[in-house]
């Protein structure tokens, strides 16, 4: 028997659980791979509470978690692609990346580059490719201006540095306390808060030609009250308010592609974008996890890692 997070009903942190169940057992076209880190999302809070039935309903029970990184222990007989103990990143489908073994198609799957340590690469794939999603839906270019909420999160870390690598002058919303962080990958940091029109307006007289909103929160209005176009902003949170001003709508679903994360992956693994982690949680320690991604105060990503004990508790940022 192995272990997997599971749910049964919607609710807060409390409804989940670690359950044993049996070793997954591949199909001819899937490869089941041992999990050695696996990331969270405030998406998965999103569906675990029911915020999200009308659109992504759960089955009960159910699994969770998208993100992961691990070995490959068994594959599929029509599997080529790949082979026993390569070293993967990819994502599932079907809410699964929560557990010690994952099964998926051999196209959700990408070799993990040897310099990108188990944990980025286990929380690389939602925040990666939804930022990636973000950025090529405003498409900065070099000497343009651009704006980008909730820029110390899983996702807006990740959108500043590749809107930052396009050559556009970036401008990072955040708390205060993330403002020497930004500062380090080369975005000018703005604090959230009273008068954030006005502050921005001082910052940049010249205008803004895109805005990419990765927390929602009325995040798409004040893009528009800045006077971006609304074909050149884009949220990741805050769909109503997009669908009413004509905003774009591009996140991890337009990305979800093996040569796009393979791409991330050694962005990340040779330091061309910095991915910051927030903590790490042995996997039975999933509520304590989630309750810190809670308040989305968090920067960079949090991720759970099979391989470490069950009384580790919190490892801290890194």
């Amino acid at each position: 028997m192995t272990r997997a997070v599971r749910f049964d009903q919607y609710g807060d942190v409390d409804v989940l659980r670690i359950e044993d169940v049996e070793r997954p057992r591949p199909a001819a076209d899937q490869i089941l791979v041992e999990v050695v880190a696996a990331g969270i999302n405030p998406g998965e809070m999103a569906i675990r509470s029911g915020l999200l039935h009308d659109r992504w309903p759960a089955t009960f029970p159910s699994g969770q978690g998208s993100d992961f990184a691990g070995r490959v222990v068994e594959v599929g007989a029509s599997v080529t692609e790949f082979g026993i103990d390569d070293e993967v990143l990819g994502w599932s489908d079907w809410r699964s990346s929560h557990a010690d073994y994952v099964l998926v198609p051999a196209d959700h799957l990408t070799r993990k580059p040897l310099a990108l340590d188990w944990i980025r690469a286990g929380g690389l794939f939602v925040a990666g490719v939804t930022a990636y999603a973000s950025v090529r839906a405003v498409q900065p270019v070099a000497g343009e201006v651009v704006v980008v909420s909730g820029a110390a999160g899983g996702v807006g870390s990740l959108t500043v540095q590749l809107a930052r690598n396009t050559g556009a002058t970036v401008i990072g919303i955040a708390s205060e306390s993330n403002a020497a962080w930004l500062r380090s990958v080369g975005v000018i940091p703005v604090a959230y808060g009273d008068d954030l029109a006005e502050r921005l307006r001082k910052v940049v007289p010249s205008g803004i030609d895109a805005f990419m909103d990765t927390y929602g929160g009325g995040y798409v209005d004040l893009a528009v009250e800045l006077g971006v176009d609304p074909a050149r902003i884009n949220t990741v949170a805050d769909y109503a308010a997009a669908q009413k001003a004509g905003a774009k709508m591009e996140g991890s679903s337009t990305a979800s592609d093996a040569e796009i994360l393979a791409f991330l992956a050694e962005e990340v693994a040779w330091g061309r974008v910095v991915m910051p982690v927030a903590a790490v949680y042995p996997l039975e320690a999933v509520r304590e996890a989630y309750a810190e991604l809670a308040p989305r105060h968090t920067r960079g990503k949090i991720v759970l890692s099979t391989e470490l004990p069950s009384n580790a508790g919190r490892l801290p940022a890194a």
